[in-house]
């Protein structure tokens, strides 16, 4: 009993952060990802091409979570839904520029 309310309480204190992020981008979208034991990434995209994510200590919570919020989830995160993020410097040299030598932004 204790575990469903802790769980319920997670639900609603992710889709209030869920929405909080839809109402700052114009609305969002999102996909649910499994990470292992760490639990369930909420991966977040807004409606102006920012991008965000929040973790779930299960799939199970993370679908209640979006579900509450009203957000729209995708089952992948496949090319059409990917083209919608914006990225800028910091994004390009943190995901690539590390890898090829560039600034650590660190």
């Amino acid at each position: 009993m204790a575990d469903t309310k802790q769980a319920e309480r997670r639900a609603a204190r992710l889709a209030r952060e869920i929405k909080a992020f839809s109402g700052k981008h114009g609305g969002a979208e999102g996909q649910l990802a499994h990470i292992g034991q760490a639990g369930t990434r909420i991966v977040l995209v807004g409606e102006d091409g920012g991008w965000g994510d929040l973790v779930a200590p299960s799939y199970a919570i993370a679908q209640q979570a979006a579900e509450q919020a009203g957000l729209t989830l995708h089952e992948e995160f496949d090319g059409e839904f990917a083209a919608k993020v914006k990225t800028g410097p910091y994004e390009w040299t943190r995901m690539a520029g590390i890898q090829l030598g560039g600034p650590s932004n660190g």
